[in-house]
């Protein structure tokens, strides 16, 4: 059975109403490219501070939310929670999402740039991005403005779907550093320059 992006795209929809939250509808065109394309991690002031890591997959962006967001020691593990796909314009999405609404709170594009899906050039087993995230095992190299190397996302518990846990594992290598922690030394966007209160504060004057 064919999925249209409608049907992979009801559980955003269903969770918010657009034209309250100012969030993309999801209605601009999507692409078939299944492997590599376009990843962003936006930073969200919900209701805890957290980093959303999204990569584009099939028409859509699969989506993580990771509490302690990204880091650059190949030591760490830090925790992710699959959440529901999300329209591939989301990935330009800056501003402030209203009280009441799902998801309230503050987001900007904190990085974002392409990626390669590092699995799909083993020679011996190639994966596509579906199999990888069927397998619980996504493999990709980040060309990011913030991060760049390879990075693995290893599911721990569920399936995949919203919710499952995973862990997100900088691999060693060019861009490993025990050293940096982009997470509070870079807080601001990508591609506004703002930090947090200035998107919060621009919102309140419009």
């Amino acid at each position: 059975m064919v999925e249209h992006d409608d049907d992979k795209l009801a559980a955003y929809r269903g969770k918010r109403d657009t034209g309250k939250s100012g969030e993309p509808a999801g209605d601009a065109e999507t692409s078939d490219s299944g492997d590599g394309g376009r990843f962003v991690i936006q930073k969200h002031d919900a209701s805890t501070l957290h980093y959303d890591l999204r990569l584009e997959s099939d028409g859509v962006l699969k989506s993580w939310a990771v509490p302690k967001g990204p880091s650059t020691d190949p030591s760490d593990k830090r925790f992710a929670i699959m959440t529901e796909d999300h329209p591939l314009d989301y990935a330009d999405f800056e501003g402030v999402i209203p009280e009441g609404e799902y998801g309230a709170g503050t987001v900007l594009v904190w990085d974002q740039g392409r990626y390669d899906n590092l699995r799909a050039g083993k020679q011996s087993d190639p994966k596509t991005m579906a199999q990888s995230l069927e397998e619980g095992l996504v493999e990709v190299y980040l060309h990011g403005e913030k991060l760049t190397g390879g990075y693995a996302l290893k599911r721990i518990e569920g399936g995949n779907e919203e919710k499952s846990k995973w862990l997100l594992i900088k691999m060693r290598d060019e861009g490993a550093d025990a050293r940096r922690n982009p997470t509070s030394t870079e807080p601001k966007s990508v591609r506004s320059g703002r930090d947090l209160d200035a998107v919060a504060a621009e919102s309140d004057d419009n």
